[in-house]
Protein backbone atom coordinates (compact mmCIF):
# COMPACT_ATOMS: atom_id res chain seq x y z
CA UNK A 1 0.00 0.00 0.00
CA UNK A 2 2.79 2.42 0.91
CA UNK A 3 4.60 1.64 -2.34
CA UNK A 4 1.38 2.34 -4.26
CA UNK A 5 0.64 5.66 -2.50
CA UNK A 6 4.16 7.01 -2.90
CA UNK A 7 4.66 5.84 -6.45
CA UNK A 8 5.65 8.75 -8.74
CA UNK A 9 2.36 8.39 -10.61
CA UNK A 10 0.40 9.08 -7.39
CA UNK A 11 2.41 11.90 -5.80
CA UNK A 12 0.02 14.58 -7.11
CA UNK A 13 -3.01 12.77 -5.67
CA UNK A 14 -1.38 12.16 -2.28
CA UNK A 15 -0.25 15.81 -2.22
CA UNK A 16 -3.86 16.89 -2.80
CA UNK A 17 -4.94 14.85 0.23
CA UNK A 18 -2.19 16.39 2.37
CA UNK A 19 -3.19 19.90 1.23
CA UNK A 20 -6.82 19.15 2.07
CA UNK A 21 -5.77 18.06 5.58
CA UNK A 22 -3.73 21.25 6.01
CA UNK A 23 -6.73 23.38 5.00
CA UNK A 24 -8.85 21.52 7.53
CA UNK A 25 -6.25 22.07 10.26
CA UNK A 26 -5.97 25.79 9.48
CA UNK A 27 -9.77 26.15 9.57
CA UNK A 28 -10.03 24.18 12.82
CA UNK A 29 -7.44 26.43 14.48
CA UNK A 30 -9.24 29.53 13.23
CA UNK A 31 -6.26 30.99 11.36
CA UNK A 32 -8.14 31.43 8.09
CA UNK A 33 -10.81 33.76 9.44
CA UNK A 34 -13.35 34.70 6.77
CA UNK A 35 -11.35 33.53 3.80
CA UNK A 36 -14.23 33.41 1.37
CA UNK A 37 -13.82 35.46 -1.76
CA UNK A 38 -16.46 37.90 -2.87
CA UNK A 39 -17.30 36.16 -6.15
CA UNK A 40 -20.46 36.35 -8.19
CA UNK A 41 -22.15 33.08 -7.27
CA UNK A 42 -24.84 33.69 -9.89
CA UNK A 43 -22.40 32.85 -12.68
CA UNK A 44 -23.39 29.55 -14.28
CA UNK A 45 -20.06 27.79 -13.79
CA UNK A 46 -19.56 28.92 -10.19
CA UNK A 47 -23.11 28.01 -9.24
CA UNK A 48 -22.73 24.63 -10.94
CA UNK A 49 -19.57 23.98 -8.90
CA UNK A 50 -21.43 24.81 -5.70
CA UNK A 51 -20.08 28.29 -4.91
CA UNK A 52 -22.71 30.00 -2.82
CA UNK A 53 -23.82 26.69 -1.32
CA UNK A 54 -20.57 26.16 0.63
CA UNK A 55 -17.75 28.47 1.73
CA UNK A 56 -14.91 28.69 -0.78
CA UNK A 57 -12.38 26.84 1.39
CA UNK A 58 -14.88 24.03 1.95
CA UNK A 59 -15.32 23.73 -1.82
CA UNK A 60 -11.56 23.66 -2.35
CA UNK A 61 -11.18 20.94 0.28
CA UNK A 62 -14.04 18.97 -1.27
CA UNK A 63 -12.51 19.25 -4.74
CA UNK A 64 -9.07 18.19 -3.50
CA UNK A 65 -10.55 15.17 -1.72
CA UNK A 66 -12.55 14.03 -4.74
CA UNK A 67 -9.63 14.70 -7.09
CA UNK A 68 -7.34 12.55 -4.93
CA UNK A 69 -9.87 9.73 -4.49
CA UNK A 70 -10.75 9.62 -8.19
CA UNK A 71 -7.08 9.70 -9.15
CA UNK A 72 -6.02 6.98 -6.72
CA UNK A 73 -8.97 4.73 -7.63
CA UNK A 74 -8.21 5.22 -11.29
CA UNK A 75 -4.56 4.32 -10.77
CA UNK A 76 -5.53 1.26 -8.73
CA UNK A 77 -7.93 0.14 -11.46
CA UNK A 78 -5.25 0.64 -14.12
CA UNK A 79 -2.74 -1.30 -12.04
CA UNK A 80 -5.18 -4.18 -11.53
CA UNK A 81 -6.27 -4.30 -15.18
CA UNK A 82 -3.03 -3.62 -17.03
CA UNK A 83 -0.34 -4.25 -14.43
CA UNK A 84 0.88 -0.65 -14.44
CA UNK A 85 -0.28 2.86 -13.59
CA UNK A 86 -1.22 5.65 -15.99
CA UNK A 87 1.29 8.45 -16.55
CA UNK A 88 0.49 11.57 -14.49
CA UNK A 89 0.32 13.60 -17.72
CA UNK A 90 -2.93 11.74 -18.46
CA UNK A 91 -4.14 10.72 -15.00
CA UNK A 92 -3.99 14.18 -13.37
CA UNK A 93 -6.03 16.10 -16.00
CA UNK A 94 -8.51 13.21 -16.24
CA UNK A 95 -9.01 13.16 -12.45
CA UNK A 96 -9.39 16.96 -12.36
CA UNK A 97 -12.05 16.92 -15.09
CA UNK A 98 -13.94 14.11 -13.32
CA UNK A 99 -13.67 15.87 -9.94
CA UNK A 100 -15.36 19.09 -11.15
CA UNK A 101 -18.89 17.70 -11.63
CA UNK A 102 -18.40 15.42 -8.62
CA UNK A 103 -17.64 18.52 -6.52
CA UNK A 104 -20.86 20.19 -7.69
CA UNK A 105 -22.93 17.13 -6.78
CA UNK A 106 -21.18 16.71 -3.42
CA UNK A 107 -21.68 20.40 -2.57
CA UNK A 108 -25.41 20.04 -3.11
CA UNK A 109 -25.48 17.00 -0.83
CA UNK A 110 -23.28 18.48 1.91
CA UNK A 111 -24.70 22.04 2.02
CA UNK A 112 -27.96 21.17 3.86
CA UNK A 113 -25.97 19.35 6.55
CA UNK A 114 -23.83 22.37 7.47
CA UNK A 115 -24.96 25.14 9.83
CA UNK A 116 -25.98 28.24 7.91
CA UNK A 117 -24.31 31.56 8.67
CA UNK A 118 -26.59 34.35 9.77
CA UNK A 119 -25.38 37.90 9.60
CA UNK A 120 -26.55 40.99 11.42
CA UNK A 121 -24.93 43.24 8.84
CA UNK A 122 -27.30 45.81 7.37
CA UNK A 123 -27.00 48.32 4.53
CA UNK A 124 -26.08 51.76 5.81
CA UNK A 125 -29.26 53.21 4.30
CA UNK A 126 -31.24 51.23 6.87
CA UNK A 127 -29.87 53.55 9.56
CA UNK A 128 -31.86 56.46 8.13
CA UNK A 129 -34.68 57.21 10.54
CA UNK A 130 -32.65 56.05 13.55
CA UNK A 131 -31.71 58.09 16.59
CA UNK A 132 -28.03 58.72 17.19
CA UNK A 133 -25.83 60.65 19.56
CA UNK A 134 -22.93 62.92 18.64
CA UNK A 135 -19.86 61.41 20.33
CA UNK A 136 -16.99 63.42 18.87
CA UNK A 137 -16.96 66.97 17.60
CA UNK A 138 -19.49 69.61 16.63
CA UNK A 139 -21.34 69.08 13.36
CA UNK A 140 -21.92 72.03 11.04
CA UNK A 141 -22.46 72.25 7.28
CA UNK A 142 -19.24 71.10 5.63
CA UNK A 143 -17.74 69.97 8.95
CA UNK A 144 -19.10 66.58 10.03
CA UNK A 145 -18.95 65.09 13.52
CA UNK A 146 -18.86 61.46 14.60
CA UNK A 147 -22.09 59.92 15.90
CA UNK A 148 -23.01 56.58 17.41
CA UNK A 149 -26.18 54.81 16.28
CA UNK A 150 -27.61 51.38 17.04
CA UNK A 151 -29.33 49.28 14.40
CA UNK A 152 -32.35 47.05 15.09
CA UNK A 153 -29.98 44.17 15.95
CA UNK A 154 -28.44 46.28 18.73
CA UNK A 155 -25.14 46.62 16.85
CA UNK A 156 -23.40 49.98 17.22
CA UNK A 157 -22.31 51.91 14.14
CA UNK A 158 -20.19 55.04 14.07
CA UNK A 159 -21.13 57.42 11.27
CA UNK A 160 -20.23 60.94 10.19
CA UNK A 161 -23.08 63.43 10.37
CA UNK A 162 -23.81 66.98 9.27
CA UNK A 163 -26.94 69.04 9.96
CA UNK A 164 -29.69 68.70 7.39
CA UNK A 165 -30.69 72.34 7.90
CA UNK A 166 -28.36 75.11 6.74
CA UNK A 167 -26.97 77.18 9.57
CA UNK A 168 -27.75 74.56 12.23
CA UNK A 169 -25.10 73.03 14.52
CA UNK A 170 -25.25 69.68 16.27
CA UNK A 171 -23.30 69.62 19.52
CA UNK A 172 -21.28 66.82 21.08
CA UNK A 173 -23.53 64.68 23.32
CA UNK A 174 -26.68 65.78 21.50
CA UNK A 175 -29.34 63.26 20.48
CA UNK A 176 -30.15 63.51 16.78
CA UNK A 177 -32.28 61.87 14.09
CA UNK A 178 -30.64 60.61 10.91
CA UNK A 179 -32.91 61.79 8.10
CA UNK A 180 -30.95 60.91 4.92
CA UNK A 181 -27.58 59.80 3.62
CA UNK A 182 -25.36 61.46 1.03
CA UNK A 183 -22.57 59.03 0.15
CA UNK A 184 -20.63 58.54 3.43
CA UNK A 185 -22.23 61.49 5.30
CA UNK A 186 -25.56 61.26 7.11
CA UNK A 187 -27.76 64.33 7.34
CA UNK A 188 -29.39 64.78 10.73
CA UNK A 189 -31.73 67.03 12.66
CA UNK A 190 -31.50 67.71 16.35
CA UNK A 191 -33.53 65.90 18.96
CA UNK A 192 -35.55 69.03 19.75
CA UNK A 193 -36.77 69.42 16.17
CA UNK A 194 -39.14 66.45 16.42
CA UNK A 195 -39.49 65.95 20.19
CA UNK A 196 -37.69 62.65 20.09
CA UNK A 197 -37.27 60.58 23.26
CA UNK A 198 -33.75 60.62 24.67
CA UNK A 199 -31.66 57.49 23.97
Amino acid sequence: MEAFLFAPENIVFVSALVLMLLIGAVQALGFAGDADLDLDSDADLLGWLGLGRLPLLALVALFLTLFAIIGLLGQQAAHDLWGGMITPWIAVPAAAVAALPATGVAARLVAPLLPQDHTTAIPLDHLVGSQARIVTGRATSGSPARARVQDHHGQAHYVMVEPDNAGQALEEGETILLVRRDDHIFRAISYGDHYLPIL
